[in-house]
């Protein structure tokens, strides 16, 4: 590898080694507001809305009722977990068998 090339990799991994690292410290030290909080509380449910939404609309219907039993899974059990192993297996063998 030339010189110039690892300079270059070394020295985009310490600057994004140090915007990563001073957001942790920054947030460690910063009290967030009620109206951040909340935010930060919905933001979960809201990245898995954005990823699995692309997914179900191209799926079809495999996708659909693999999404029915994860919801029904999760809604019945409260666990994650088994929701998730749930949607994969309905998926899997949604596809396989049909």
């Amino acid at each position: 590898m030339r010189a110039d090339a690892l300079a270059a990799i070394l020295g985009m991994a310490a600057v994004t080694l140090a915007a990563r690292l001073g957001g942790l410290w920054l947030t460690s030290h910063l009290a967030p507001s009620p109206r951040v909080a909340a935010g930060l509380r919905h933001a979960p449910g809201a990245v898995l809305a954005a990823l699995l939404a692309p997914a179900l609309l191209a799926g079809g219907a495999a996708a659909w009722l693999a999404g029915a039993a994860t919801v029904l899974v999760a809604a019945r059990t409260r666990s994650f977990p088994l929701a998730t192993l749930a949607g994969v297996a309905a998926a899997w063998a949604l596809r396989v068998l049909a």
